[in-house]
């Protein structure tokens, strides 16, 4: 997914230019240390004081040059409106966090709201299309005809965040439709302008399996990242990276 926004980025960005990055429910911060590496300036914004204390343990290993780049703000994704103006930010993240707000609407205005004219929106939402994929591919045919017309994503315990993406849910999650979110996102000005697949092979990998070899590794990470831009296998990913840009 790392990947995937980096073409957004300099795609639609000159090379050099530092951007105003805001990350909403930042995790550890695995997104937001990559970006602020690369030079560009990030607002981490996360709720959980557990999930803080992790990104600034992770921040403080940082060279000063990068923690400087830095700002995390303990709140919620749904008040943006409180911390931030109109059009702050030339970049906005929010992966991971859509799952676990029962009405998206209104937080996906104001992610839209503090976005910059020709600003970035990045969304990691579970796959409301493919929810009957996992307990399908595993022999749970009866959670399989259960997924069918469902918006339940089911709960599994492998963890995601560290890899930019959202922790798999310990708990019920809600999904969203691609058909959806694209009506929403055009109609909070912000288009959908390019979409992806995460997770087409590897969303049943056993817990405690082996981690592959480097070579494999590669191989695993160039198979996931080319059925995440080619049909019809991003139709069937766990989770859908949309990217849209306000007008």
């Amino acid at each position: 997914m790392a990947r995937q926004l980096e073409e957004q980025i300099t795609g639609r960005f000159p090379v050099g230019r530092r951007l105003r990055v805001l990350d909403v429910g930042m995790g550890r911060g695995a997104q937001a240390l990559r970006l602020a590496r690369a030079g560009h300036q990030v607002t981490g914004l996360e709720q959980d004081t557990r999930t803080i204390s992790a990104a600034r343990s992770a921040l403080r290993g940082e060279p000063e040059g990068i923690r400087e780049r830095v700002r995390i703000i303990e709140g919620d994704g749904r008040d943006t409106g409180v911390h931030f103006l109109p059009g702050s930010f030339d970049v906005v993240l929010c992966h991971g966090v859509l799952m676990y707000v029962q009405e998206p609407d209104p937080l996906l205005a104001g992610l839209a709201r503090v976005l910059a004219p020709g600003g970035l929106l990045s969304l990691l939402v579970c796959n409301g299309d493919a929810l009957a994929m996992r307990p399908g591919l595993a022999g749970d045919w009866a959670g399989a005809l259960a997924a069918f017309g469902s918006t339940a994503y089911l709960p599994h315990s492998r963890a995601g965040s560290d890899a930019g993406g959202p922790a798999r849910p310990e708990r019920a999650a809600r999904a969203d439709r691609l058909a959806s979110l694209t009506a929403t996102l055009a109609g909070i000005g912000a288009p959908l302008h390019a979409w992806y697949g995460v997770r087409v092979f590897t969303d049943t990998v056993a817990d405690g399996a082996k981690a592959p070899g480097a070579e494999e590794l590669e191989q695993l990470l160039a198979a996931e990242e080319r059925a995440g831009r080619t049909d019809p296998y991003r139709r069937v990913a766990a989770l859908l990276h949309l990217c849209g840009v306000r007008g």
